[in-house]
């Protein structure tokens, strides 16, 4: 059996404006800022993690130079081709560019690692492709709306790996959706669709696409409101820190207190004292503070940790006592993932195993269910 022809694509902005609070990171000015703030860059590690779980045998690998591919190939100790470079700082060209040597260059699957702005970027360089190359993304953005991600970056090395051996695995069409940005950070999703990718077809490890729109349960979010916020009241002095979400949006609404809806808001006393927190501003305001968290999953893709809200760093997370994190959500909502477990991608492997098992979901008034959480091969 001939190798596995694989392009390794590297998107070194993707995710700059998560943990930064910037809520994307496209256009020049945005990853500037994201920089000022403190942003490192972690989409190279990201893709290093996965290619990290696979050898070379079986493997032809083709990638772009520096960051867009080569220094990440070479972090994971495998051999590469690097068919061209780029000048810096990259583009969006650049990804086309280099989506389309790959094509020529008859590779099976194109691996990248980005968000969903990168998705369109691989899908605009395809579209006239009459059979394209499978596509499967490192998820490494701040959003990941689209239904063509790895959950982790050992999702994607287990999806390689069954490729690998010749296992056999369905294409199917992924959704590509991306948001606009400008009015993300108003509080306001508009999500537009860009097309299809062919995806290796592997549920465990695929995520879906992200299902848009609020809930439309708001009997049940009034409970599930009235039971956090029951919990807040009892907890003392206790910091609060509220996730992004329409779920923990509708608790600081219980509250009669104000909630970014995108954002991380920090409360204390049933009064928000923070808003729109960068992941270095939530480490200062917590230092030695009792404090709990509240998270709510993605619809469709169950996400807790790792999709919009990387301001909760591996770093927050480590400080948390167990006890002390809730996650919320509707019955319907956990019905969608049709038994999957809710996903957890915080960027530290150790980190995200040690949080992994099965935790209570609170899901209205003094009534929670148990359900698995974390996912890692």
């Amino acid at each position: 059996m001939r190798p596995l022809r694989l392009a390794v694509l590297v998107n070194p902005w993707a995710g700059l404006g998560g943990a930064t609070a910037l809520k994307g990171s496209d256009g020049l000015a945005v990853r500037e800022e994201a920089l000022a703030r403190g942003a490192i860059p972690r989409a190279g590690e990201r893709m290093a993690r996965a290619l990290g779980q696979l050898t070379a045998e079986g493997l032809t690998i083709l990638t772009w130079g520096g960051a867009m591919g080569a220094n990440a190939v070479g972090a994971a100790g495998l051999p590469a081709t690097v068919l061209g470079i780029s000048a810096e700082p990259s583009s969006a060209a650049d990804t086309e560019r280099a989506v389309a040597a790959f094509v020529e260059a008859g590779v099976d699957l194109v691996l990248f690692a980005g968000g969903d702005g990168t998705a369109r970027n691989v899908a605009a360089a395809l579209q006239a492709e009459t059979h394209p190359p499978l596509v499967l993304g490192v998820p490494s953005g701040v959003k990941m709306h689209s239904g063509v991600f790895a959950v982790t970056p050992e999702g994607a090395a287990a999806v390689l790996e069954d490729l690998r051996q010749g296992a056999l695995v369905t294409r199917l069409d992924g959704d590509v959706r991306d948001i606009d940005e400008a009015a993300f950070r108003e509080g306001v999703v508009k999500t537009r669709f860009y097309g299809t990718l062919s995806v290796p077809a592997a549920p465990r490890w695929v995520q879906a696409t992200k299902i848009s729109g609020r809930e439309q349960e708001p009997l049940v979010l009034e409970e599930i409101a009235a039971d956090i916020a029951a919990r807040m009241a009892a907890s003392g002095d206790r910091l609060w820190v509220l996730g992004p979400g329409s779920t923990t949006a509708a608790i600081a609404t219980h509250l009669g207190e104000g909630k970014t809806l995108l954002g991380v808001d920090v409360y204390q006393h049933l009064v928000r004292v923070a808003e729109d927190v960068t992941a270095t501003e939530l480490l200062t305001l917590t230092e030695g503070q009792p404090m709990a968290l509240v998270v709510t999953a993605i619809s469709g893709q169950g996400h807790i940790f790792g999709r919009g809200n990387q301001q909760l760093s591996p770093a927050f997370l480590r400080r948390l006592d167990p006890e002390h994190w809730h996650i919320v959500a509707t019955r319907s909502k956990l019905l969608t993932l049709e038994g999957r477990p809710l996903p957890i991608d915080t960027g530290d492997p150790e980190l995200d195993r040690a949080l992994s098992g099965y935790r209570p979901v609170i899901t209205g008034f003094e009534d929670e269910v148990l359900y698995a959480v974390g996912q890692a091969p």
